[in-house]
């Protein structure tokens, strides 16, 4: 009897074990926003088949549900391991940087096979994605040794013995799992992270990701830790709302982040010295008066004069980091095309701005900008209306 009762209580120890796995998984998974690379709109979880812009072409993400013609279900462990720490997928092939392992490749393998485990879980899906679109040269795989030698380190993060528990768990997620240098670290003509300027904003997808660094104008000097937090948390602060592809992050990942791993991720930003602050160039007086002109005609019933906005309905203008960021291409785009806030359990109902793009032409586009950008206290340089045209052409 008693030999059947400790047999009993190993099973369910192990059940219960192999239970905090799939759910540590499933957390991690989030962390990374796997969903918005890997499922489609509308269409399975995981499934893969999203067309990711390169910058030289279109690679579409891979199926990675258990599916064992299509998936990653004939995948093992330590495969899995390979492709996320190595860039290696099962058969030894080569992956596209489009798929972050250079930042991935800092997780533990702990953390890996959480994901894995979690993986094995979802409902196996059917399905491969198209082929990816890329020119000769760069579809074939064997050249990316080459970006390899130039652009990846290999190897698990190191936690810095002078910082905080929370400091090293916030750059783990920073650098690691949330992948944030794929977005707001500038890139190189072969599209290599740019990492002596880390963190200091890149265009991704034909959206600016700002600067996160401690720079006084176009970073987040201004924000606190609190601030930062309640941002990632609800998708907006009194600062700034969240749009294009962050509003995404905020809707799948960082609004389902903990409260502890965001003040450590807080914790880590606010720890970032700022990038390097260009005086940027004095915007033509004719610009001004034309931007202003439309500023009171069309955004000052929302923003109010004065850019001072309605913190967590309309943002301020004046002293915002995205409006004076080092590149304008966000806020031209959000007024080309408007943007609606992401819906998160904190903040269920979006906000949403009207496009203006119909109604505006390339120079009262401009003109706008410029002045948003160089008013009420903001320094930021002026936007040429040709700079708008290649924008909306795109």
């Amino acid at each position: 009897m008693k030999r059947w009762l400790l047999l009993g209580l190993l099973v369910c120890s192990g059940a219960q074990a192999a239970d905090d796995l799939v759910a540590r998984g499933k957390y991690l998974t989030i962390l990374g926003d796997c969903a918005a690379c890997h499922t489609r709109k509308d269409g399975p979880e995981l499934a893969g088949g999203v067309p990711l812009d390169s910058g030289f072409g279109t690679i579409y993400s891979r199926n990675i549900t258990p599916d064992v013609q299509t998936g990653i279900g004939g995948w093992t462990a330590d495969q899995f391991y390979r492709a996320m720490h190595s860039g290696r997928s099962a058969d030894g092939s080569h992956l596209y940087p489009a798929f972050p392992y250079p930042y991935f490749t800092h997780m533990t393998r702990a953390d890996d096979d959480a994901i894995f485990a979690y993986l094995k879980t979802v409902p196996a899906v059917s399905y491969k994605p198209p082929p990816n679109k890329l020119p000769f040269p760069l579809n074939i795989r064997g050249l990316m040794s080459i970006w390899n030698a130039l652009y990846f380190t290999q190897g698990e993060y190191k936690p810095d013995p002078a910082r905080s528990a929370a400091w090293n768990r916030g750059a783990y997620l920073v650098t690691g799992l949330g992948h944030c240098g794929g977005c707001h670290t500038p890139k190189d003509w072969l599209m290599g992270d740019e990492n002596d300027r880390a963190l200091s904003g890149g265009v991704v997808e034909h959206w600016f990701a700002a600067d996160l660094t401690g720079n006084t104008r176009g970073g987040l000097a201004s924000w606190s830790a609190n601030d930062t937090i309640e941002y990632l948390k609800t998708g907006r602060n009194a600062r700034a709302t969240a749009s294009g592809p962050m509003g995404e992050v905020a809707e799948l990942s960082t609004s389902q982040t903990s409260d502890a791993d965001l003040a450590a991720i807080a914790e880590y930003i606010k720890s970032l010295a700022p990038s390097a602050q260009k005086q940027p160039s004095a915007p033509d007086p004719a610009a001004m008066h034309s931007g202003e002109a439309i500023f009171v005609d069309a955004c000052a019933s929302c923003h109010l004069a004065g850019g001072k906005g309605q913190p967590y309905l309309f943002p301020p203008l004046a002293g915002n980091a995205s409006v004076q960021g080092s590149d304008p291409t966000t806020i031209v785009r959000l007024v080309l095309d408007g943007s609606r806030s992401p819906s998160t359990a904190a903040r269920p109902t979006p906000n949403a701005m009207p496009a203006f793009g119909w109604k505006l032409d390339d120079r009262q586009v401009a003109d706008v900008v410029t002045y948003v950008r160089n008013s009420w206290g903001n320094a930021g340089e002026p936007v040429e209306a040709g700079a708008v045209a290649k924008l909306r052409k795109r």
